[in-house]
């Protein structure tokens, strides 16, 4: 699952801008590129134009709104954040596969939700992972089969799964119910399995 796949879209969060080189890779290679209000700023600062800018304004800047309006998609809806907003735009034209950069940082609260939201964006039908500098989120339901380097530290933040179980990781699973219990683990060879029943996503770092 950690493989690299054909991403249709990327979208750019306004947390941290990505400064390592996976996650850029992924937002300078994409062929579309949707940017969640303040986000944009900090793509435009590069010298880059986003294909999309999506939210409800309150973090872009007075210029670029003024500068970008033509693809500007306003969404005033405060029950949910610009990110979702973003997801839901994408799914509506069709796009599945979804990469997320730049979600964490600033707000400690904001990088928790955005990790979080990564599940229901699999319920939605979303193929969705979100990349940091230094690791990647992966929603995963059921059994699960990853790719990796050999000493990469995982983490598993279980949603609703039960019968957690896995295979290449140095240290057993079992059902746990807080977030913490399936942290701090690591990759015994370049990939694991988790089997499972139920939802639950996986971190893994790049090294």
């Amino acid at each position: 699952m950690t493989k690299d796949r054909d991403t249709d879209a990327v979208i750019l969060a306004n947390g941290e801008y990505p400064t390592t080189e996976i996650p850029l890779q992924k937002l300078l290679q994409s062929k579309f590129v949707a940017c969640c209000d303040g986000g944009a700023d900090q793509y435009i600062a590069k010298g880059l134009v986003p294909d999309i800018i999506i939210g409800d304004g309150d973090s872009l800047s007075a210029e670029n709104r003024v500068r970008f309006a033509n693809i500007i998609q306003y969404e005033p809806d405060q029950q949910t954040n610009d990110q979702t907003k973003a997801v839901k735009y994408l799914l509506k034209k069709g796009v599945k596969t979804i990469d997320i950069v730049g979600a964490t940082g600033k707000r400690d609260d904001h990088s928790i939700g955005n990790i979080s939201l990564l599940a229901e964006y699999r319920r939605m039908g979303a193929d969705v992972r979100s990349y940091t500098d230094y690791g990647v989120f992966i929603p995963c339901i059921d059994n699960c089969n990853f790719n990796c380097k050999k000493g990469a530290q995982v983490s598993i933040f279980n949603i609703n799964a039960k019968k957690l179980k896995a295979d290449g990781l140095l240290y057993p699973l079992y059902d746990f119910d807080m977030w913490w219990q399936g942290t701090l683990n690591e990759a015994a060879s370049n990939n694991f399995s988790i089997h499972a029943q139920g939802e639950y996503i996986v971190y893994i770092t790049y090294k």
